[in-house]
């Protein structure tokens, strides 16, 4: 029987060019960072803002677009985080504060940011930290939204600016804590987005991630505990001073960024912000990020073995097992690129007219899922070993 219909003849061309493309897989094994003639690969109609720095040398090994001002979303967080934590280390908190620093930074929780913003000064908490880490591309959220924490104007080189700042500068308490968190990302957030793209996909571990998304309607991940929204809710505290910088940043494209530290000793500090083209789906946004992030000279990092291969369908299960019956890990946003360590067979999967007993294994999220879902016309994907 066919593998594929009409439905999907679009993708199946580029998915048979990216596994006969070198650029489109990975090494057998794993394998370093390119090197530094490698530039950002920005995919078609993505606007980028880029910053790659290596902590051993003192050097910037991507810059593109690195001081443009891009809406940060979730980003914020770490501001927010750190003038809680100024002058005063974790354990000075109240329980209650450094669970909400704890759900905000691992599973980028919004009802937590939202306290802290309320509590702290509103957009007081951007003017601080601006002044206290000589930011100058970062400004409180535009006078038409000055209570939506996460449209908080920031830059790519600025947020190196802050990642510089915990690692060399906080107090060893402050970095440590606030690292141990980002280090504990979870892949799904507290409001249903899957949150491990870019720099957590791209990348094998060490890495700290503090991720950010605005202008999406579903972001396909298992485990939510609260209902996913396309931005962020105002507060109904306001503020009427807002710098004119921050009323230029785009509020209406789609918004995906990937920030934080990579390799042994964390060795480079990345940040990635993107636009998308309005109506992107989450799942194509994640893909580009993502083919963006594994274009960067990024010193120290290790990337993971396997082929990169498209996917189809929504509501995509990944299991711990190569069968239907097996726990789910997580559903896979409608979609996205995913990166294939190797095959094998299972249970019979049925998508009419298609049947197919293959699973592939996802090093990334750890479990399988069902070939028939893979944008590649045969059952068995062609050049990915068996497990």
């Amino acid at each position: 029987m066919a593998r594929r219909g009409v439905v999907r003849a679009g993708i199946l061309a580029a998915a048979l060019a990216a596994l006969v493309c070198p650029t489109a897989t990975t090494a057998s094994a794993e394998s370093p960072s390119p090197p530094p003639a490698v530039r950002a690969d920005v995919p078609a109609g993505v606007t980028a803002g880029v910053a790659v720095f290596d902590r051993q040398t003192g050097t910037f090994t991507e810059q593109l677009n690195s001081a443009g001002q891009f809406r940060s979303a979730s980003v914020v967080k770490l501001l927010i985080a750190l003038d809680l934590l100024w002058n005063r280390g974790p354990d000075a908190l109240p329980a209650a504060d450094r669970s909400r620093i704890d759900t905000m930074l691992r599973g980028s929780d919004d009802a937590a940011a939202s306290t802290f913003w309320a509590n702290n000064g509103s957009g007081a908490i951007i003017d601080r930290m601006v002044a206290r880490l000589g930011l100058t591309d970062t400004a409180r959220p535009p006078s038409t939204h000055p209570g939506y924490w996460g449209y908080t104007a920031l830059s790519a080189r600025d947020t190196v600016r802050i990642y510089r700042y915990l690692l060399d500068s906080a107090p060893a308490a402050v970095r440590d804590y606030v690292l141990g968190n980002l280090r504990q990302s979870t892949r799904c957030a507290t409001d249903g987005y899957d949150q491990h793209f870019g720099i957590a996909g791209s990348f094998n571990r060490p890495w700290a991630v503090k991720q950010g998304w605005s202008g999406f309607s579903s972001g396909g991940c298992t485990a939510t505990t609260a209902t996913p929204t396309a931005v962020k809710e105002p507060l109904a505290k306001t503020d009427p001073r807002t710098p004119t910088g921050a009323d230029v940043v785009d509020l209406t494209r789609p918004a995906l960024h990937t920030t934080g530290v990579v390799g042994a000793g964390d060795r480079s500090i990345v940040a990635v912000f993107t636009l998308h083209p309005t109506g992107t789906s989450y799942g194509k946004a994640y893909t580009d990020v993502g083919r963006l992030t594994r274009s960067l000279n990024v010193p120290g990092a290790v990337r993971p073995a396997g082929t990169w291969i498209g996917t189809w369908g929504s509501g995509v299960r990944v299991r711990t097992q190569a069968t239907t019956t097996s726990g789910a890990v997580t559903t896979l946003p409608a979609g996205v690129e995913v990166l294939v360590g190797c095959q094998k067979r299972g249970q019979q999967v049925s998508s009419p007219p298609y049947v197919n007993d293959w699973w592939a294994y996802l090093p990334q999220y750890g479990g399988y899922m069902s070939n028939i879902y893979l944008s590649v016309p045969e059952n068995q994907v062609p050049g990915v070993p068996v497990c």
